[in-house]
């Protein structure tokens, strides 16, 4: 089982998570984080960090997101590894919370 980064992280890019992962799973984009499944070992430590409420365990992924699993996978796999809390995107506080955001990831 993994942890999967969904919907809400898009155009916010918290990365409280990313401090408390004790395996440095996470990738960067230019708006958005994801899990590298492989490498995450299921601890949920990044789970009650993020305050977009963005990450759910892969079997609790709401069905209208269920996309995000495989984009997860997907983007693990070409993006940067990101270990260090940076600062959020300058207007995450206007997005968060926003559904429907998938048109505006950038790859």
């Amino acid at each position: 089982m993994t942890f999967v980064v969904t919907d809400n992280c898009i155009k916010c890019k918290y990365t409280d998570c990313v401090e408390v992962c004790p395996v440095d799973c996470f990738y960067e984009g230019p708006n958005f984080l994801v899990i590298h499944p492989d490498e995450c070992i299921d601890c949920a430590l990044c789970e009650p960090e993020c305050p977009a409420v963005a990450i759910f365990s892969e079997d609790e992924v709401p069905a209208q997101m269920q996309e995000f699993i495989q984009l997860n996978v997907e983007l693990a796999e070409i993006w940067p590894n990101i270990t260090e809390k940076k600062d959020p995107l300058p207007d995450a506080a206007e997005w968060d919370g926003k559904t429907g955001k998938i048109a505006d990831l950038e790859r």
